[in-house]
């Protein structure tokens, strides 16, 4: 199974490739425009948060991936309100953000036990 790194990147790639399938409207630039920027954050904030020199910094740059995600989730709730609400490529995706919440969430400890030893776990319950 892939670690987190490698799955919130191919997040963002597909997320991009999704993108790139968008009818050429305005509503649907401005969104994909947006989406894309949130979508390839969550990914370079967890490698960030991988690489943190505290368990603060770590702490802070989780926070901003759960953030990041939050908005990318969204953007495709817009999507879905535009009419994309059928796109099963769309509804894989933002069944991901949800997963990645809870195992955030689940993750989630007292401050004082976090580390970013908890970005080397290579197996996920929630792997989609």
């Amino acid at each position: 199974m892939r670690d987190l790194q490698a799955r919130t990147k191919q997040f963002a790639l597909d997320m991009i490739r999704l993108c790139a399938q968008l009818p050429q409207k305005q509503e649907y630039w401005i969104i994909s425009k947006q989406v894309m920027r949130s979508a390839t954050s969550v990914g370079a904030n967890y490698r960030s948060a991988c690489r943190a020199k505290s368990k603060a910094d770590f702490i802070n740059k989780m926070s901003i991936v759960e953030e990041e995600a939050d908005e990318s989730a969204y953007w495709l709730e817009l999507l879905e309100e535009l009419g994309m609400r059928q796109d099963q490529e769309l509804q894989r995706l933002k069944v991901r953000l949800i997963s990645w919440s809870l195992l955030w969430l689940h993750q989630r400890k007292p401050h004082e036990e976090i580390s970013n030893d908890e970005c080397r776990v290579e197996k996920s319950t929630f792997a989609l």
